[in-house]
């Protein structure tokens, strides 16, 4: 079991440590164009070349959708709770308490975890993740809904394209499949490097706040997470990416809507940094959960 979750973890850490060393040497790093590459190509790519290279189970990526949206649930009414209690700003720490890092991390611990079948559940979640927060968590972090915005997501739209393919039995050609699955391949590695040079940049502030609501992201998410698939049944690598995505650390992109709209950057940024740390050191853990269950 240790020899499985090390080999799991080795390959998100190195990835990582090579983004934040390359940060640290002062290398050149454009994180808005590797985003927006990712967002725009590279992960609908890797979502519609994995959905494509196998039959895809409607019922399963049903139930994934459903169990995100259970998730997501859960944890902003528990967030809503808190930050109303203590008298907390829900457009500045809203966001970052309720989206986790399903991109950078949890897609490739789950792909790490259960090959290509967790790949495909994990990109299942992300695209649900993806759509909530540049929808709802837009919204929340600037005070107003923008259905352009929903509209215009590229994840949303390879998804849909996925589905309408497989419903109606078209298979695209060799080479657009090579293609596709060579865009999508750059993904994986640019989203963990991209976190690396993140966590190298990021200018924090209230760390004793971050820790406690770092806490909160990675616990809350897991204690709905695990509600959620033991009401709905999951059994395998649909309950592993499930509780796998849900407990992963604050999204990046949450830094990025704080400081576009003012809504305290710096506290973010430290939630972003303590939840990643936290994380590192509570994968084993949760990997051995998962894989022993």
């Amino acid at each position: 079991m240790i020899v499985q979750v090390f080999s799991i973890i080795a390959p998100v850490f190195l990835i990582a440590a090579i983004g934040y060393v390359w940060a640290r040497l002062r290398m050149p790093f454009d994180s808005g164009m590797v985003s927006a590459l990712v967002f725009n190509i590279g992960a609908p790519c890797l979502l519609l070349s994995q959905l494509l290279s196998r039959p895809i189970d409607i019922a399963a990526m049903a139930q994934i959708v459903a169990a995100c949206l259970a998730v997501m649930a859960l944890t902003a009414i528990a967030a809503v709770a808190l930050l109303s209690a203590r008298g907390l700003s829900l457009r500045a720490y809203l966001p970052p308490l309720i989206f986790p890092n399903t991109g950078n991390m949890g897609m490739p611990l789950c792909l790490f975890a259960f090959g290509d079948l967790g790949l495909s559940l994990a990109l299942a979640f992300f695209a649900v993740t993806a759509l909530l927060q540049f929808s709802i968590g837009v919204g929340i972090a600037s005070g107003k809904f923008n259905v352009r915005t929903v509209l215009a997501n590229p994840v949303l739209w390879a998804m849909a394209l996925a589905v309408t393919l497989t419903l109606t039995g078209t298979k695209l050609p060799i080479w657009a499949m090579d293609t596709l699955t060579t865009l999508g391949g750059f993904a994986i590695p640019l989203m963990l490097m991209s976190l690396g040079t993140s966590l190298a940049t990021l200018s924090v502030h209230g760390l004793g706040r971050a820790f406690s609501f770092s806490v909160l992201r990675i616990g809350g998410g897991f204690a709905a997470a695990l509600a959620v698939v033991s009401v709905m049944g999951l059994e395998g690598p649909a309950r592993g990416a499930v509780l796998i995505q849900s407990a992963m650390p604050t999204a990046v992109f949450n830094y990025l809507f704080a400081v576009q709209y003012n809504n305290k950057p710096d506290d973010v940024a430290g939630m972003i940094l303590i939840s990643t740390l936290l994380s590192f050191a509570t994968l084993p853990f949760l990997l051995a959960f998962v894989l022993g269950n």
